[in-house]
């Protein structure tokens, strides 16, 4: 069992899950397989993924009575994604991630994003030009609707991802049951310092997804550095006998942040996990900070006048514009 958290729910949170994110089917069960196998007990899953029914078929052949791991054992997030936004879409989305994933309850149930689309089932609803249709309902009252799952017992706990600070305060200024987490890109290139302190100050624990940078993104571009080719990055790892992705995620984990690495290759699944068997020191910590170049990944974007521009920047609720 890797190191946990502790939410401000009293709950207790692997600190290495896998994640699944760009999994593809066909893949995505054996890497669940794998992870379970080698002692993960922190599964990240997402409507929007569009695999949560082959993690489930994993999570079947593992986990639950008579299997090898009880269903308490094993933490499972999911997320709502921006189409379900509406107050009354949302806990049939939820119950459609638990069919898919097998499950009678989540441990953790995220909103993906603070930017709502336009209801309905295709994942990215566009107009004839190929723009986003947006809603204009409002986190707030999304946040209230997910508070209902909680009462009925379908998830353990909520919470958010890819919020900024000033949202993560809205939505506790109008909350019943706090978030427990903030869901974000954290990497050494964006080390989220100010959103980092300011989540712990508020009670908010922070998970970092695309730990390792994301290499496989689909829009990355070949003049964008690569994370794991950092040659300070090799150096310090050289000097640990540790591979960079394995310095990198005891970086965060050292800090208190979850990690979610996303493999579907057994080797690197157990590589990823093998990180609590030794410690960065201070001084190699704050070396690591100080890579940072607020460089974020995972913000999708298009081509508009011949440049690449961030693709949601127009949505009322679109987090990036704040400086944390």
């Amino acid at each position: 069992m890797s190191l946990c958290v502790t939410l401000s729910t009293g709950k207790q949170m692997p600190l290495l899950g896998l994640g699944t994110w760009k999994s593809a089917t066909g893949q995505v069960k054996q890497a669940v397989l794998a992870a379970l196998d080698c002692g993960y007990r922190h599964i990240d899953c997402a409507a929007a993924y569009s695999n949560e029914e082959e993690v489930g078929q994993a999570l079947a052949l593992r986990v639950g009575p008579g299997k090898n791991l009880p269903r308490e054992e094993v933490f499972v997030t999911s997320k709502l994604w921006n189409t379900k936004h509406d107050p009354q879409d949302v806990e049939e989305a939820c119950r459609t991630s638990l069919a898919h994933l097998g499950l009678s309850y989540l441990d953790l149930y995220l909103m993906h994003w603070p930017m709502a689309f336009q209801s309905g089932e295709e994942l990215m609803p566009r107009r004839e030009d190929g723009s986003i249709c947006y809603s204009d309902t409002h986190y707030r009252d999304t946040w209230k609707a997910m508070e209902c799952l909680l009462d009925k017992g379908l998830v353990r706990a909520i919470g958010l991802s890819n919020f900024n600070a000033r949202q993560t305060d809205e939505i506790i200024s109008v909350a019943r049951h706090k978030p427990v987490v903030n869901q974000v890109e954290c990497h050494p290139y964006m080390i989220q310092a100010d959103l980092l302190s300011h989540c712990r100050s508020v009670g908010v624990c922070v998970t970092a997804y695309s730990p390792l940078g994301s290499g496989d993104r689909p829009w990355a571009s070949t003049d964008e550095p690569s994370l794991l080719q950092d040659p300070q990055l090799k150096t310090i790892a050289l000097r640990y006998h540790k591979t960079p992705a394995q310095v990198i995620l005891r970086w965060n984990v050292q800090r208190g942040v979850v990690c979610i690495p996303k493999s579907v290759t057994p080797s690197r699944i157990q590589q990823n996990i093998q990180v609590f068997d030794f410690s960065l020191s201070e001084d190699d910590i704050k070396l690591i900070d100080s890579f940072n170049r607020n460089t974020r990944f995972i913000v999708p974007s298009v081509e508009r006048d011949g440049k690449r521009v961030w693709r949601d920047a127009g949505h009322p609720h679109f987090p990036f514009c704040d400086p944390y």
